[in-house]
Order: C-alpha cells, then structure tokens, then sequence
C-alpha cells in the first residue's frame, strides 16, 4: 500500500502540474476591428483566423465588423479593441486631438482607392473637364492632393454618396471608388470595363488596411501585438499565395452579402495590382513599414495643410519594431 502522504504529495504535484498545463494553453484575448463589413481586402486576417494561426501564436482573436455608422478611433480609445484597422492620413491626423494611435504594420502597400471615369478617358488628366464626385472625408484626403497634383477644381466636384447610378447616368461624371468595388459593379450591372486610375500608381503615398494601437497597448502588450502582427501577415500570405476558401468562408459568414464572384475579383486586383506583396513587401515582406514611406505621407500632409507639424511629431505616429525582420516573403 502506498503511504497516504505520498498520496497526498502526488496529487498535489499532479494539480499544481494541471494548472501549469492550462496557464500555458491560456489563449490571450486580442481584438481587431476592421474598417468595413468583411470582404476580401481584408482576407489575409480572416485566412489568419480560419486556418489557426492566431491560436498557434498564442491568441484568441475576435475579428470585429466595421461599418459607415463605426468610429474606429473612438472604440481605440475607449479600451473597446486593442488595435483597430487604420489609415496613415487618419492615423497621423489623430495626434493633433491627442490620440497616441500608432501605426504599427500595413497589409495593403498600396492603396487601393481609384478614380473611375468612362472608357473615353485615356488618362488622369482628362478629368479636367468632367464633373467628379467625391466624398466628404475624400475631401480631408486624397482630394486637395488632386487638386494640387492635376489642377482639378472645388467647383467641378460634387457629393459622392456611395451609389453607381449618377455615375451610369452620365457619360460625363468621374466618381472615387474602390479598386474591388464600384469597378466590379459598374462592369456588372453596365457590361462594360470603366477607366480605373489607382491613386497610389499617381504618387499618392499612404500605406493602407493598417494596424492601428494605442502607445499604451505597445507599452502593456507587445508580445501580444507582435503575435498577431506576425500571424495576421502570414494569413495574408496564405490567401493570396494559397487556398483563400477558408478565410472566404469566414467572410461569408460574417457578411452574407458577400458572393463568392466578388471576393474572387478582390483577390484577382490585389494579385494583378500588387497591393499586399508589391513596392518594399516584395523584398522586406509583407506588412512592412519604412521611415522613408511615413515621411512622404506626412509631408504631403503638411504641404497640402492637412496637418499641423508642430502639433505632429511624425517619429511618435508608427514604428517599424513590430515588423523588421518578419521577411514573410510573398
């Protein structure tokens, strides 16, 4: 018979053995919330989540719907995400409000906003003499460097209010638009190929579907942020570079709305275009970040006055720790 207190001894080993076990299998809760209702320009953290490389890297992530009704910068700040899905111009911008948001990765090296005309304009200087609709936060964008850049007009430029029909009703209107969006809309529903110019192919320079944290979560989780920073840009290598149906599947799920012909359009331009593995991914890896990139954006933000630079210090607004040295190549 074994003695009671070896007995006692085992099972005390064997428990304090348990809970080592479960600790260590602990997933640390993370939250992410996009910038729109899910699609394919945001599959790579979809695919990351569907195959289980957020899990394998230590995390339970819960991937949040944004939407036109969604303050990304407010749930930041409120504690609500522990880092959100940005843009460099908004990023930047939040500084002058006081916000530390910092920029920590960008999946998408170009970004993919357009400018849609008819298949009668050859090119981007064209636009002069068309009517331009353009959205009100456009305007606090890419619009003044359009304005600069081609001598567009105020005075030619009217609301964009998120519709196709203005734009099939009138061979003369140009609207902004999404690279997998209204381009796949319009060829749909008016069975012809529209003129699509790709702003970033113009020289307009913010990185885009970014990973966006407070200074503080850096400070408190930085191991967390670089789990998911990590896993997030090998989900995106896995669905551009393999078999997207589990991530699409995810999408699906969270956007019935969305058909499967469209997420296969989203992935074709993102491919053809080289939206996540083009410019400095295609040699450093995707997701990466340079000084050199930042400071292009910010100065255009300056010298468009879309920024105050002494307010800005643009050094505090992103940092590259998170993804030097990932070389997740596509």
């Amino acid at each position: 018979m074994i003695p009671f207190h070896l007995v006692r001894k085992a099972g005390a080993v064997a428990l304090l053995t348990g809970l080592s076990l479960s600790s260590a299998l602990a997933a640390d809760k993370f939250t992410y919330v996009t910038n729109w209702y899910a699609q394919s320009e945001q599959g790579g953290f979809y695919q990351a989540q569907a195959t289980g490389l957020y899990a394998k890297a230590g995390l339970d992530v819960t991937l949040k719907m944004g939407g036109p009704q969604v303050n990304l910068m407010q749930l930041l700040v409120a504690g609500q995400a522990d880092c959100i899905m940005g843009y460099d111009v908004q990023t930047i911008k939040s500084w002058e409000q006081g916000i530390k948001a910092v920029t920590v990765a960008a999946a998408f090296q170009k970004d993919p906003v357009v400018l849609i005309a008819h298949p009668d304009v050859k090119k981007v200087e064209d636009l002069r003499s068309r009517t331009l609709l353009i959205g009100a936060p456009s305007l606090v964008s890419f619009w003044p460097w359009l304005k600069s850049r081609y001598g567009f007009t105020d005075a030619q430029m009217r609301p964009y209010v998120f519709s196709i029909q203005p734009f099939l009703a009138d061979k003369n209107v140009a609207q902004q638009g999404y690279l997998a969006s209204e381009p796949y809309s319009i060829e749909k529903e008016a069975k012809f190929k529209p003129s699509v110019f790709i702003l970033s192919d113009l020289g307009w320079p913010p990185y885009a579907t970014t990973v966006v944290c407070m200074a503080d979560t850096l400070e408190k989780r930085p191991q967390q942020v670089a789990a998911f920073v990590k896993a997030s840009m090998q989900g995106w290598k896995s669905y551009l570079g393999g078999d997207p149906k589990p991530g699409n599947a995810l999408i699906k799920k969270d956007n019935p709305n969305m058909t499967d012909d469209l997420l296969a359009y989203g992935i074709g331009k993102m491919k053809s275009e080289g939206i996540v593995t083009g410019g400095d991914a295609a040699k450093l890896g995707i997701g990466t970040i340079t000084d050199a990139r930042m400071k292009q954006t910010y100065d255009m933000m300056v010298q468009h006055k879309l920024l105050d630079p002494i307010k800005v210090d643009l050094r505090k607004t992103y940092t590259t720790r998170f993804v030097n040295g990932l070389g997740i190549l596509p």
